[in-house]
């Protein structure tokens, strides 16, 4: 797994759940874990559009259920 996406992924996701990123692993569920609602998700989908300068369908972002399952999304669309 490439770190440095990592840990530009755990800022955001730190940044718009107001959460400490030392909480944040590649297995945490965003409901289970961190707490997200919809509308938290949405939030983060669009933070990450951003800041990685990417598209997320709405259909692919509401199969994201861990962190990883984002991490594996925004690596296969920087290549």
């Amino acid at each position: 797994m490439d770190d440095e996406l990592f840990e530009k992924v755990k800022k955001i996701i730190a940044d718009k759940l107001e959460i400490d990123e030392a909480k944040i692993t590649l297995d945490s569920s965003f409901r289970q874990d961190l707490g997200a609602d919809s509308l938290d998700t949405y939030e983060l989908v669009y933070a990450i559009e951003e800041e990685m300068g990417i598209s997320i369908p709405d259909e692919k972002a509401n199969e994201f259920e861990r962190v990883s399952d984002a991490l594996e999304f925004i690596k296969s669309q920087n290549k």
